[in-house]
């Protein structure tokens, strides 16, 4: 029996962060008291009014499969969401919902990208963009931001990675992992890079729109001489906290939206009925609760920073979006407690982990090797004790 499993998935890398997860409820699981900051997902429930949403659609038998692009009714929501709090225009045959953002961001770089083909992913970036483009068969191309650059790339970075090759550009603002939000004139320096360059593909990853601290975020769709080649990409799970529902969507030309459609039809077919109905709710009801959890995480994410900065050898900057902090750790690399060498950021993390009991993600995940993750999507007082923990941890190390 050959056991080979195929070329494109021997070319993946596993997920970092839900690696480090395991690794947290296994020593969970043997009764050690994990702080698990290892995994970017909203600790508050869903709000009640989406719940009975959810309850309702059930009771109302809307149990069966729907449209591959989604429930007209969710469709149109979207539609409204969009021209209501981004002023932006877009008629239903422009969404297309699936499976969560990830899904949604797979979908795109699958349907638009050829063997070959580049794609730029600035540096850090979410752990699984550079899996999606080995998927499709194309380079990731990489541009470095460090924390010097508040983790943001420059528009002559971005003029120097384009070549005849580059398909598409995945950009995430706010970011994971970092918080770094672009400013409206950030944006507007990069349009106006991508605007002499129009084979490229905006894939803009908004999925924390609504968690920001300052401003508002400005989508490159929002620029007419990029729009008809901007993909949206957002969902439900981070502004309403469901995760679990598993609903995203993309905005974005209808050739493009056409050919994921095409695509999520032979793989996945429509997303959760329920789940969708949940979303509408989510779209159209009371908007307090993401306010009030935004007020929440702005509230963590100042605590988090300030006992941050009081840790020896962490550079920190003021993330204004999401709920990571990533703090630059290399001034501990070669460092040793005795018994163990760190050499690098995941060596930090399962240092952490095993020592300080608390779960973070090492930055080599997400492209930028001197840092490393953590989520303050939790409670204060875990906050509080898992800085503390960090902070004793890392003092051993001489």
């Amino acid at each position: 029996m050959n056991n080979q499993l195929s070329e494109t998935l021997n070319r993946l890398a596993p997920s970092a962060t839900l690696a480090m997860s395991q690794k947290s409820s296994e020593l969970q699981a043997q009764g050690i008291d994990v702080i698990n900051m290892s995994v970017g997902e909203p600790d508050f429930p869903t709000p009640q009014h989406i719940k009975e949403a959810a309850i309702q659609a059930i009771n109302d038998n809307w149990t069966r499969y729907s449209p591959v692009p989604g429930y007209p009714s969710l469709k149109k929501a979207i539609v409204e969401k969009l021209k209501k709090e981004n002023g932006l225009d877009y008629e239903p045959s422009q969404i297309l919902v699936s499976t969560g953002a990830k899904q949604s961001v797979c979908n795109v770089v699958l349907a638009i990208t050829n063997p070959g083909d580049e794609v730029i992913i600035p540096a850090p970036y979410w752990v699984s963009y550079p899996q999606m483009v080995l998927m499709a068969d194309g380079k990731p191309v990489f541009i470095e931001a460090p924390i010097e650059q508040d983790f943001k790339i420059t528009p002559e970075q971005l003029e120097a990675a384009i070549t005849p090759k580059t398909r598409a550009i995945i950009i995430c603002s706010p970011n994971n992992p970092t918080g770094s939000v672009y400013t409206k004139e950030e944006i507007a320096a990069l349009k106006d890079v991508l605007v002499h360059h129009p084979r490229v593909i905006v894939i803009d990853d908004e999925i924390y729109e609504h968690i920001i601290y300052s401003g508002k975020l400005t989508p490159f769709a929002s620029f007419p001489e990029l729009k008809d080649r901007t993909v949206i990409v957002n969902g439900v799970s981070k502004a309403y906290a469901m995760t679990g529902w598993r609903i995203g969507f993309i905005a974005a030309p209808e050739w493009i939206v056409k050919g994921c459609n095409k695509l999520q039809g032979q793989y996945t077919s429509s997303s959760c009925s329920v789940s969708q109905k949940a979303a509408e709710a989510a779209y159209t009801g009371d908007q307090q609760c993401v306010e009030d959890m935004r007020l929440a995480f702005e509230r963590r994410k100042n605590l988090i920073v300030k006992l941050a900065r009081e840790i020896p050898g962490l550079e920190v900057n003021d993330p204004q979006g999401a709920f990571y902090l990533f703090p630059k750790c290399s001034a501990f690399f070669g460092k040793s407690d005795g018994e163990r060498v760190i050499n690098n950021s995941t060596d930090l993390a399962m240092y952490l982990l095993e020592v300080g009991h608390v779960a973070t993600v090492g930055g080599d995940a997400f492209g930028s090797p001197q840092c490393f993750r953590m989520s303050y999507a939790t409670s204060d007082e875990n906050i509080i004790e898992a800085m503390r923990r960090i902070k004793e941890a890392l003092a051993r190390l001489k």
